[in-house]
């Protein structure tokens, strides 16, 4: 049967219409390798020229200050009998030498950023060898006096550092792009955490569960290497520009205007309840495990490389989530989970729980997790509140506030502990005794900081819900948590 219905086709000339569909896969291609293109150039270059030397920069130092300011430090200190006095000023001696940012960030237009922080690394890196000799000394000095001269060598290498360190935050929130901030602090975080445990490998190796003079000597040369193959990288860092300019106003630095900006104000009263509550943690957890728990140097240093292969895990946990959720609700989250982690080791130190080398290691894991992902938000938000005009004393402050504060609380914590002494009480299965009574107040002032970075400003910052959906979502979180028994 036909049909009743006819359609004509009109013939068309082919040459134009495949000339036509030819053009149009050809912009199209163009288009997207442009893109691809684009894209690629864009990952390549987050980072300004040469600004990659700041990561290898960051890894060696790491590898050096590790040393000097952390665990093995400590535990030459405890090796020579240092009271928990001795042990909390040792801490708080660095951070509480960062005062004197707030006389040297009016000097750092002058000098400029690079030459200003190089100096202080040389003065740094020249006192490392320097403690290196002070075991060697033991031939004919006792030790109270290798404490003596420790410590004053310790305040000369603080002193420097407190001084030069005033230059770098402003030098890198310069060089770095603000939409790629949290970018570069993850890697940063990275490297640093990277060069933490495999300085703290090498250290326990190499201190041994029998230290010795010559063994606390060749960890501090160590040190001391690494420090100046650093600085190596550092020059190689690009200076920023407009920096005199900035510094060069002759009026009184208005101080007190800065400390009332409202969300810097804000981000100051976290910081310090944060120091309050961390403060005492390094030394104390390490004269923890050495007296009480009964663990050898080399085991201690162990957990405590262990903690930053937990801090490595924070660049795939929140390396780009920085950028994309804020810092606000990266900063409620991890202090929650400060929360949890602090009742494990109150319950560890009240006898509640055995302090067995697994459960001591998954802490630490969380710790190494928790202090990186801290550190990496609340810098973040000091990038974002922090205005331009007057950038480097805003910094400046912030630094000195924060690690004023982080350098009264070891001292405090430690007169503390000296003042209870090894009495001990027990109620309900709980043992109240020095250790366990610190870890408590220290996980009641990290609830306090929890509430307060609740009433941080950011602008654009996601809601907390949201981090934990984009977390259960994207990462292998939600793989465990089809595993989790259901009733």
């Amino acid at each position: 049967m036909r049909s009743n219905f006819h359609t004509r086709i009109e013939p068309r000339p082919r040459g134009p219409v495949l000339l036509e569909v030819g053009e149009c896969f050809c912009r199209n291609d163009r288009r997207r390798m442009e893109s691809q293109n684009s894209t690629a150039e864009s990952t390549r270059d987050w980072l300004a020229p040469g600004l990659r030397n700041a990561f290898w920069f960051v890894t060696f130092n790491a590898l050096s200050y590790q040393i000097v300011l952390g665990s093995p430090m400590l535990l030459y200190a405890k090796h020579l009998n240092a009271s928990a006095t001795v042990l909390g000023i040792i801490a708080g001696m660095m951070p509480l030498l960062v005062i004197f940012q707030i006389p040297a960030a009016r000097h750092i237009g002058r000098v400029g950023y690079k030459r200003f922080v190089f100096a202080g690394w040389g003065t740094r890196v020249t006192l490392i060898f320097l403690v290196a000799l002070v075991p060697l000394t033991g031939r004919f000095l006792d030790p109270g006096n290798r404490i003596a001269l420790l410590m004053f060598l310790l305040f000369g290498f603080n002193l420097a550092r407190g001084i030069s360190s005033a230059a770098w935050l402003p030098w890198i929130t310069a060089l770095v792009r603000p939409e790629v901030r949290g970018r570069y602090l993850a890697w940063d975080s990275a490297c640093v955490n990277a060069g933490s445990c495999l300085t703290l490998l090498l250290a326990g190796w190499a201190i041994g569960s029998r230290p010795t003079e010559w063994r606390f000597s060749a960890v501090f040369l160590f040190s001391a290497t690494m420090g100046a193959v650093s600085l190596s990288f550092l020059r190689r860092i690009p200076d920023a520009a407009g920096v005199a300019q900035e510094n060069r106003n002759p009026n009184p630095v208005p101080w007190g205007a800065i400390a009332a900006h409202p969300p810097f104000r804000k981000l100051l009263w976290m910081n310090i309840a944060w120091a309050a509550a961390y403060g005492g943690l390094g030394p104390f957890t390490v004269a923890y495990l050495k007296t009480a728990a009964g663990m050898t140097e080399n085991h201690i240093l162990l957990v405590t490389a262990i903690s930053y292969l937990g801090g490595l895990s924070g660049l795939a946990l929140f390396g780009g989530r920085l950028d994309r959720h804020g810092s606000k609700p990266v900063l409620t989250m991890t202090l929650l989970g400060w929360v949890v982690l602090l009742a494990g080791w109150a319950l560890l130190a009240g006898g509640v729980v055995p302090a067995r080398l697994a459960l001591v290691l998954m802490l630490q894991l969380g710790m190494g997790l928790g202090y990186a992902v801290f550190s990496m938000a609340n810098t973040r938000l000091a990038m974002a509140v922090v205005p331009i005009m007057g950038r480097d004393h805003f910094f400046a402050l912030f630094s000195v506030v924060s690690s004023v504060a982080l350098g009264i609380a070891p001292v405090l914590w430690g007169v503390g502990i000296d003042a209870i002494g090894s009495g001990e009480t027990s109620r309900a299965g709980f043992a109240f005794n020095r250790f366990s009574l610190f870890f408590l107040l220290v996980t009641a002032a990290c609830a306090l900081t929890a509430a307060l970075s609740r009433r941080l400003d950011e602008p654009h910052a996601a809601d907390m819900e949201d981090l934990l959906r984009d977390l259960l979502a994207r990462t292998p979180l939600r793989s465990w948590m089809r595993l989790w028994p259901r009733g």
